[in-house]
């Protein structure tokens, strides 16, 4: 049962970073938290590696290749409404302030150290809440993943063979020959969970095996020691129940363009933490659909209702009792904050001030 359990939690954490799709591969990276808190390691062949990080800035390439493509990008990323800053402070009349802070789900120090003005918000705060609790008791995401196996695993006659046609078998096949995993192996896997295995830079698992946690992990571990209020908006099965109703034509080419990606894909991850470094989340959409265009923006489209913009009202709603409270530290995935129907204006939208705050 303990091998079991063990391969479960494996498998599942590693959907923190998950492609669906080429776009798709920056969306999660701010989403699901609940499953990268598990990342252990099973896939040997990445996890042994070194635990340098090679990736490049495509921003900084993209300016200097195409300055005309670059300020495109810039000009879209400026109409983007709330596109710049990850902290935010929501204020009403007669309730005690709280702020609202973007994460991003990865070990990196970069992105775990908390800048001057979001650390002192931090440490005023009577609650943190972050997206889902599940992350800080891995014994009950394991118990909660055992419980729905569907979310995990394909049902019934379903496997990667009977779903993927023969070119996309072959690409699949040869890819993961070279990362050293047997087809076979994985067969049955969700393909989302699989895209997960062969997504996240090695140096983040390294990391992960060393004992770091990921930002919004390390929130809640440190406001536990400072005796404060944890609490949590989502459930992780409910996160992963959003990313299971996804089509999956879309799951499938997630995998196969990913696998297509190689090495790339290392590029993309720290271009990611580049622009989260420097406030501009508005900028990831326009960067990533100029220089990793789809052919199926109808998928995409579907992508982004379901794992944000849904995603965002819930989260509102379930925010409202730590808001009224006062005193709270919201810190959710930072592709949640921007946009029509990003938090921060869905919080304008019932009556809150949202203001900058970095």
């Amino acid at each position: 049962m303990k091998r079991v359990m063990a391969r479960i939690i494996t498998i599942a954490d590693k959907a923190s970073g998950v492609a669906l799709g080429l776009i798709a591969l920056a969306n999660l990276l701010f989403v699901l938290s609940f499953i990268i808190l598990l990342l252990v390691g099973s896939s040997h062949a990445r996890a042994d590696q070194a635990a340098a990080c090679t990736g490049q800035n495509l921003l900084a390439e993209l300016e200097r290749s195409d300055p005309a493509k670059f300020e495109l990008i810039r000009h879209e990323a400026d109409r983007t409404l709330n596109g710049k800053g990850l902290l935010w402070r929501i204020e009403k009349d007669g309730l005690e302030p709280s702020f609202l802070f973007g994460t991003m789900h990865l070990t990196d120090d970069r992105v775990t150290d908390l800048t001057d003005e979001a650390r002192t918000a931090f440490e005023q705060a009577n609650t943190v809440v972050i997206e889902t609790t599940d992350i800080l008791d891995e014994g009950k995401a394991a118990m909660a993943l055992l419980a729905h196996p569907e979310l995990m695993m394909l049902p019934g006659s379903d496997s990667l063979r009977t779903l993927l046609s023969a070119e996309d078998l072959a690409v699949v096949t040869e890819a993961l020959d070279g990362r050293g995993i047997p087809l076979g192996s994985v067969i049955k896997m969700q393909p989302w969970l699989l895209t997960a295995t062969i997504s996240i830079p090695a140096c983040e698992f390294a990391r992960r095996k060393g004992g770091l946690s990921v930002l919004d992990a390390k929130l809640a571990h440190d406001a536990e020691a400072l005796g404060k209020e944890i609490a949590g908006l989502e459930t992780g099965v409910s996160q992963l129940q959003a990313m299971a109703s996804l089509p999956m034509d879309l799951h499938l080419q997630g995998l196969v363009q990913t696998l297509k990606l190689g090495d790339r894909i290392n590029d993309m991850f720290e271009t990611l933490i580049v622009l989260y470094l420097d406030g501009e989340i508005g900028m990831v959409w326009p960067l990533f659909k100029s220089i990793l265009p789809t052919d199926d923006p109808a998928g995409y489209g579907e992508f982004e209702r379901v794992m944000i913009t849904t995603r965002n009202h819930g989260m509102v709603e379930n925010a409202e009792p730590f808001l009224q409270a006062g005193g709270a530290f919201i810190a959710v995935g930072a592709l949640h904050l921007p946009g029509e129907e990003g938090i921060v204006e869905l919080l304008r939208n019932t009556g809150y001030r949202v203001t900058q705050a970095d």
